[in-house]
């Protein structure tokens, strides 16, 4: 004969588990099976369900089953032979399964309510292990992402002058030309910045007074922008950049405390778009336009800040807009 599941049950508390044993024992008597065998058996299931979690207040459910000619209780991945049975009429078994449904069907109010409140039990408990579960996820996610946050900073971060890198750079800057272009409520200047001979300086006085050097540069871009608001970079090397919320004017005056308080050794490039900017100028031409500017300073003999024509959306115009020479005594 086939797997008969004879009869299902959920030991939540301990008349469950009593009605279970007592089910086995009734099993065993229509099957004629060996009493003091079955009792031993039953003795055996009841160590290993208490052990599994049986009588707990919460579900646990267990079945009876009659396969390969003998009697199992069967609970979660996991089993126990009560007795073995031999060939079975299909009616002697359709005869037992309905008698078990019959008795499990009418149940004793006092274990319906016993049952009802280890149900009540277990889901307060399970809803407070939950709460402190989240709870303690929250607390790791937060942590988490603070630790994101920092490993974002540094890998965005230059190590030496601790300003933000070129990867920092190319991230913020597309964000503030998109918002730019698209509310065109507000100028921003891009302003690219070399130190004139840096590699003389470097090789003359040494490394260390080299990393001052740029340390000191760093130091001057903080102090000439506004925290929170603009934005000072390094990309390496002497090449640094300042991003301003300002237009070209303001992006001058800066540009002339960089290079006085440099001592007349920074070359600088500025460019500027604004509402009046044409709308197919891109964050490339932005750049390029800067870029540009940049090394018509150098050309025209370094120290010196040039404005790129960009604020008119005229980029053949970058270059040549504007020169600033700084004199320093």
């Amino acid at each position: 004969m086939e797997s008969v599941e004879l009869l299902r049950l959920n030991l939540m508390i301990e008349p469950d588990l009593q009605s279970f044993v007592g089910f086995l024992m009734e099993s065993s008597r229509h099957f004629k099976g060996n009493a003091f065998r079955t009792s031993r058996a039953c003795l055996e299931l009841n160590q290993r369900l208490r052990a599994a979690g049986a009588c707990r207040g919460q579900p646990f459910p267990v079945s009876l089953q009659l396969r390969d000619r003998s009697l199992r209780a069967c609970w979660a991945d996991q089993e126990l032979c009560i007795m073995q049975t031999g060939e079975v009429e299909r009616s002697s078994v359709e005869q037992l399964r309905d008698h078990l449904h019959r008795s499990t069907a009418a149940t004793d109010p006092e274990i319906l309510m016993q049952r009802n409140a280890a149900m009540e039990r277990h889901l307060h408990e399970t809803r407070a292990r939950t709460e402190q579960e989240l709870a303690e996820l929250q607390v790791k996610l937060l942590s988490r992402q603070a630790e994101l946050q920092v490993s974002i900073r540094q890998a965005e971060t230059d190590p030496l002058t601790m300003l933000p890198n070129r990867r920092a750079f190319d991230e913020r800057l597309n964000q503030a030309f998109r918002y730019t272009m698209r509310q065109r409520n507000s100028p921003l200047s891009l302003v690219m910045l070399d130190l004139d001979f840096f590699k003389a300086i470097n090789d003359e006085n040494g490394h260390l007074f080299g990393d001052a050097y740029l340390n000191r540069m760093a130091h001057i871009l903080r102090s000439v922008i506004r925290e929170d608001v603009d934005c000072a970079f390094r990309f390496g090397g002497d090449e640094f950049a300042m991003m301003i919320y300002a237009d070209f004017g303001t992006a001058c005056e800066k540009s002339k405390q960089v290079i006085q308080q440099m001592d007349g050794k920074v070359s600088v490039g500025i460019a500027t778009i604004d509402q009046h900017t044409h709308k197919d100028f891109t964050l490339e031409d932005f750049i390029h336009a800067s870029d540009s500017a940049l090394y018509e300073a150098k050309n025209r003999g370094r120290g010196r800040a040039v404005v790129a024509g960009c604020a008119q959306g005229d980029t053949h115009l970058c270059g040549t807009a504007c020169t600033v020479k700084v004199s320093c005594v």
